[in-house]
């Protein structure tokens, strides 16, 4: 996994074979922050990762200027992965949650300017994140 564009460019980082998430690719990363800088000044904005992972969306966000970043993953695992990482980067603007997506979405409060879901692909919910979060005006 390496991020692939902002201050942490070129950083690579190895979540292990036993690893359960897979990590979005390079190619789709480039893909989508080539559309997002755009559009997005992600100096000014407060961002949402669910089903964060490995973290890679959440590291590109900051790496990229983005204070205001909250990620949430359930899996204990990917959440150690993604705070050794965040320690390794000696990144502080990454708010991890440990919380069912489906739950998390129910109870925050918070609106945020860009969200981005990806859940993993045979989820039973699969449909049903994007309605949970405009829905609850997210």
């Amino acid at each position: 996994m390496r991020i692939v564009g902002g201050k942490y460019r070129g950083r690579i980082f190895t979540p292990g074979k036993t690893f359960k998430a897979r990590p979005t690719t390079d190619m789709a990363k480039e893909s989508l922050f080539n559309v997002l800088q755009n559009l997005v000044d992600f100096e000014n904005i407060k961002a949402l990762d669910l089903f964060a992972g490995t973290g890679s969306i959440s590291y590109e966000l900051a790496s990229r200027g983005c204070t205001d970043i909250t990620s949430v993953e359930i899996n204990p695992a990917h959440i150690q992965f993604i705070k050794e990482i965040m320690e390794k980067l000696g990144e502080k603007h990454i708010r991890l949650v440990k919380s069912n997506v489906f739950v998390f979405g129910t109870r925050i409060n918070e609106q945020f300017d860009l969200i981005f879901a990806d859940p993993p692909y045979d989820h039973p919910k699969f449909a049903e994140v994007a309605e949970l979060f405009c829905k609850n005006n997210i």
